[in-house]
């Protein structure tokens, strides 16, 4: 499962989608996308918290979630820490790294972008990593051409900038 938080993340995490249907299209993946961050609360803490019933029924009891956040990581964790499967939250987000840079580099730096999120749910889902070196050397591939490309350009990959969601397989 994806999630994720803010604009950048959730463009990201769309693209990373996209990138595990084309790649892994047997792979089942869930996106949420979290627009009021007080819903990861318990109702009992907070009034626009959701229950633990509808929590599960979103993020799951037992599958790992990788969530795209635009701000740090700890308070994912802090609002989530009661969740039944807090164990399976995987948080990416800001941790100081980046410099004068392109925009999708940032995100590189900060492990939000599309390739480490679809190299995070290869990682984390049992199993897939054995069976998507393909996929795991497209996603290296990719990181490295991003960096030739800004290092000799100094702006972002056209297919980066310009890329669209294209499939309309919403399930």
């Amino acid at each position: 499962m994806i999630a994720c938080s803010g604009d950048v993340p959730t463009l990201e995490a769309l693209a990373g989608v996209a990138i595990l249907r084309e790649h892994l299209p047997d792979l089942k993946v869930r996106l949420v996308n979290v627009v009021d961050l007080m819903k990861l609360q318990p109702e009992s803490e907070h009034s626009h918290g959701l229950s633990d019933v509808a929590f599960d029924a979103l993020f799951t009891t037992d599958k790992p979630i990788i969530f795209a956040f635009h701000g740090y990581p700890s308070l994912i964790h802090r609002l989530t820490y009661r969740r039944t499967n807090h164990n399976n939250l995987h948080v990416r987000g800001y941790k100081e790294e980046g410099t004068t840079t392109t925009p999708f580099d940032m995100c590189v730096l900060n492990q939000i972008d599309r390739f480490n999120i679809a190299r995070d749910v290869i990682k984390r889902v049992p199993g897939l990593a054995a069976t998507s070196t393909d996929t795991t050397q497209f996603i290296e591939a990719k990181l490295a051409a991003h960096r030739s490309y800004i290092i000799e350009h100094g702006i972002d990959m056209p297919e980066i900038l310009n890329w669209k969601w294209k499939n309309s397989r919403v399930t």
